[in-house]
């Protein structure tokens, strides 16, 4: 059941967003995960899929903003994802198995599924594959409900059912940040209608968006923490803190 899990793991240290990185050191890569280790953050990372099925560890659909290189993930295999070097570093796009070999249960892990919201679950089971092996403090979180609810219903079948899944959530689905939803989807992210189907164990919320009555229910009523979403300074961490149990951050040490 929903809130039923002991998450104190996932909220007992801030989650570094796409790893720590700044000063060289690139969001999403290795280096950026051993960083967060050394300074004993938590890690949030965003898998996508490549073109023959592999999961890698990247934040947007296109690859130019962070290897130079022209076209989206997924028209690409893993094979050349993997050789693109990502800007300003040595570090090249991860595997997804390959940058939990380098966290191997030294931190907890946040893993964002990435998706274009059209029913395509083969990244959900993908990851299912990889984290069903996995040993260490890990959870499962989307945007998109198909794959968190594919996740709960399959859990047992897939070898995952110990693995928590949580819920990537803000206030607004605007049609001008958030232009492949339709109508039907866009009222079930903003008013939370998926909840019978995903039954989250956690919930990241949008720090922007906070206070709001869904973190606020789900937290207060439910017993469900909740973890917010990019703070950037400590003014906004201690805000957040009285509406959340943990902060996702980036750009400053909180």
């Amino acid at each position: 059941m929903a809130g039923a899990r002991n998450l104190s793991w996932l909220t007992a240290r801030p989650i570094a967003h796409r790893g720590l990185h700044g000063a060289g050191v690139v969001e999403n890569s290795i280096s950026a995960a051993r960083a967060a280790i050394a300074k004993g953050y938590a890690i949030e990372c965003d898998v996508q899929l490549s073109k023959d099925g592999e999961a890698v560890v990247f934040h947007d659909d296109a690859l130019e903003r962070l290897t130079g290189v022209e076209g989206d993930v997924v028209a690409r295999t893993a094979a050349e994802l993997t050789r693109f070097v990502l800007r300003g570093a040595a570090d090249t796009i991860p595997l997804f198995a390959d940058l939990l070999s380098v966290v191997a249960g030294k931190t907890p892990i946040v893993v964002e599924i990435k998706s274009r919201f059209d029913g395509d679950l083969a990244l959900a089971r993908r990851v299912a594959e990889i984290v069903a092996r996995y040993e260490g403090p890990l959870v499962i979180e989307s945007f998109d409900p198909d794959p968190i609810a594919f996740l709960r219903e399959q859990g047992a079948r897939l070898g995952v059912a110990h693995i928590p899944l949580g819920m990537v959530g803000e206030a607004r689905y605007d049609e001008g940040e958030w232009p492949d939803l339709s109508d039907a989807q866009r009222a079930e992210l903003t008013h939370f209608l998926h909840f019978s189907r995903t039954r989250p164990d956690f919930l990241s919320w949008n720090v922007a968006d906070l206070p709001h009555a869904i973190p606020l229910l789900l937290r207060e009523g439910l017993r469900i923490p909740v973890t917010t979403w990019t703070v950037r300074s400590q003014e906004q961490a201690r805000a957040a803190r009285k509406w959340a149990d943990q902060i996702v951050f980036e750009g400053f040490a909180p």
